[in-house]
């Protein structure tokens, strides 16, 4: 089957009201994402270097700026571009009109809005990250908790897709608010963030299903590339229903 109409084919069976429009070369996209109306743009990796490049300026030129993303047909093609600092992250080549349709699913999510609790007991702190997140491309619903047990309730009265939750916290830490959230909560995100060295800390979280670790401080690149690891592409799709 060819590529475009493995698209075309996902496209048709798709469950989120996005349009899909079509490019045949790196001029005619370009033309398209300089409008300023694309919100995912989707580069075949076989694009040859100097088109790709002038495409990735433009689009990189463009407000709002689009997520781009390069697509690529084998793991080792994934592995071998992984350094590639001027798109938000490489994906693989759908096979079928099903991986097309998940991998276009996804590409819509991408511009709705998500709600993110930030946890942290320092107002400095939560206002450093909060000025992170209200930069970033990601569309995010932020709200503020200062210690463990009020991020529990309000995670247990709203729908939160991330917690962004510190270690050191006054009565619950970090630990204890994260195990309780993943115990009746399994499918959000948390994300910790602490000051702390001691390597334990960092395997507990992940042991219990902390999504990622930072340490502070750290820099506005290193939580984007965690949002895009949590929100993003490069999250592990849902699986389909039976």
């Amino acid at each position: 089957m060819h590529d475009r109409d493995t698209w075309r084919m996902g496209a048709g069976a798709m469950s989120v009201p996005i349009d899909v429009v079509e490019a045949g070369s790196a001029t005619t996209a370009a033309g398209l994402v300089a409008h300023g109306d694309i919100d995912v743009v989707l580069i075949d990796s076989r694009i040859a270097a100097a088109e790709r490049t002038k495409l990735l300026a433009t689009a990189r030129s463009t407000k709002p700026s689009p997520f781009v993303f390069l697509v690529a047909a084998s793991d080792d093609e994934i592995a071998a571009l992984a350094s590639e600092t001027k798109v938000d992250g490489v994906v693989r080549k759908p096979a079928t009109p099903n991986e097309a349709k998940g991998l276009l699913d996804r590409c819509g999510q991408l511009r709705l809005p998500r709600r993110i609790l930030l946890v942290d007991d320092s107002a400095t702190m939560r206002g450093i990250v909060r000025k992170i997140l209200t930069a970033s491309r990601f569309q995010l619903e932020v709200s503020e908790a200062e210690e463990g047990f009020d991020a529990l309730n309000q995670v247990r009265s709203g729908k939160f897709d991330l917690v962004i939750l510190d270690y050191n916290l006054p009565g619950l830490n970090g630990i204890e608010t994260l195990s309780e959230i993943k115990r009746e909560f399994p499918r959000i995100e948390v994300v910790m963030i602490t000051s702390t060295l001691d390597e334990e800390v960092a395997k507990k979280a992940r042991m219990i299903g902390a999504a990622a670790f930072l340490r502070k401080p750290f820099y506005p690149s290193d939580l984007d590339a965690v949002l895009h690891k949590v929100l993003g592409l490069g999250a592990a799709p849902e699986a389909e229903p039976n």
